[in-house]
């Protein structure tokens, strides 16, 4: 009984996680496929660029969710398993962010799974969810570049789950940012080369719009 429902929980982590949602809101409602423009890409980024604001809000909430709900959604499924609460919620959403990244409804393409990685620290302590949506924004206001933004999330975010002897979530975060960075090589070579897109956002930003003023 206790293998069934670990596999019914890995299931249901990994199809939720691998709803595509910008790919969804961008062909059923705005009759564009983000995956022919832009980036290419289903994610949060590349629906802002291709959709807008609006929409890649939307779109940012649901994939968050997607490491949140797909975590709680296979920790209750597997109760009452030894509690190991956190470290099961860990592992349903590292499922849900490999759902995100290798989607079955998109020839298991997808997104980056940097928002719904972000998702599964809500499930597993809000606090820490706040402190690294901040760093992310810090991040951003600094560079104005959301892929540099979050890798150094990850990064920063892995040094402070250690200070707080969250030393499991550290090196979760750490493999994460492993794989994270994996998905990202393209941008780090846009990087390197200076052709990386930026947002209309940050200090970089606006020192440009004031420049061409």
């Amino acid at each position: 009984m206790q293998i069934f429902k670990i596999i019914v929980g890995i299931l249901a982590a990994y199809f939720l996680g691998s709803i595509p949602f910008g790919y969804l809101i961008g062909k059923y409602v705005y009759h564009k496929d983000i995956m022919q423009v832009g980036s290419g890409n289903i994610g949060t980024t590349n629906t802002f660029r291709v959709l807008g604001m609006f929409p890649g809000l939307i779109v940012f909430i649901l994939d968050v969710l997607k490491g949140t709900v797909g975590g709680l959604l296979a920790y209750l499924i597997w109760s009452p398993l030894p509690d190991n609460r956190h470290y099961l919620i860990l592992a349903a959403g590292v499922i849900a962010v490999l759902g995100h990244t290798f989607s079955v409804w998109l020839n298991f393409k997808g997104g980056k799974g940097v928002a719904s990685s972000l998702g599964i620290l809500l499930a597993y302590s809000p606090k820490l969810f706040v402190i690294s949506l901040g760093i992310f924004l810090i991040c951003l206001l600094l560079t104005s570049i959301v892929s540099i933004s979050s890798l150094l999330n990850f990064f920063f975010s892995t040094i402070v789950f250690w200070y707080y002897d969250e030393k499991f979530l550290a090196l979760v975060a750490a493999i994460l940012m492993v794989y994270v960075t994996y998905l990202h090589r393209s941008n780090l070579v846009r990087m390197v080369h200076g052709k990386e897109n930026t947002v209309k956002f940050g200090i970089p930003y606006w020192i440009r719009q004031v420049k061409v003023k």
